[in-house]
């Protein structure tokens, strides 16, 4: 991790759209994720300015530049309503810098101490060791496994259910 780097983590804002159409450009970020390669800087602009109530998109800002981005994806059924969604994309030039890590760590903090959130879930390519070690190391833990989960590089690829439950969930104080 380059620890001389200025990184900021904060919400996206609808001008961050030509900074993330780069990050889901480079083929790891885009073959990493269920994103679509190559989509028009348009589609980023306008999911950007339609972002859910309760979604929660971060930004990892890496010396003035936005290098990576973390969506947290509360459920809508109130029956799963203390459970959200993640996806998650560094771009391709910045992997192994600790950008993940700062996003996933800044995702929980809002997650355990903020939004009163109990499980947290993701999915992960199976051959997506480097990405199964940082989750883990952040709590998560392998529950199943999705066969021919989605199509990649003209495959259907295997994906690796994970989830986090809160370690000590909220409880009253007076």
């Amino acid at each position: 991790k380059d620890t001389s780097m200025n990184l900021v983590i904060r919400h996206a804002e609808p001008d961050d759209y030509l900074a993330l159409a780069r990050v889901y450009s480079g083929p790891l970020a885009a073959g990493g994720t269920l994103q679509i390669p190559v989509q028009s800087a348009e589609v980023w602009k306008a999911r950007l300015s339609n972002i859910a109530p309760l979604d929660r998109i971060l930004v990892a800002v890496a010396d003035g530049e936005v290098v990576g981005n973390l969506g947290l994806h509360p459920q809508a059924n109130i029956r799963r309503a203390h459970v959200a969604g993640i996806g998650m994309a560094v771009r391709d030039d910045w992997h192994g810098k600790g950008i993940g890590k700062a996003l996933l760590r800044s995702a929980i903090d809002l997650a355990d101490n903020w939004l009163g959130l109990m499980r947290l879930e993701l999915t992960v390519w199976c051959d997506n060791t480097i990405a199964q070690r940082l989750y883990a190391s952040e709590g998560f833990v392998a529950e199943g496994t999705h066969r021919a989960y989605a199509l990649r590089h003209g495959r259907y690829t295997d994906a690796i259910a994970m989830a986090r439950l809160h370690p000590a969930p909220p409880s009253i104080h007076s």
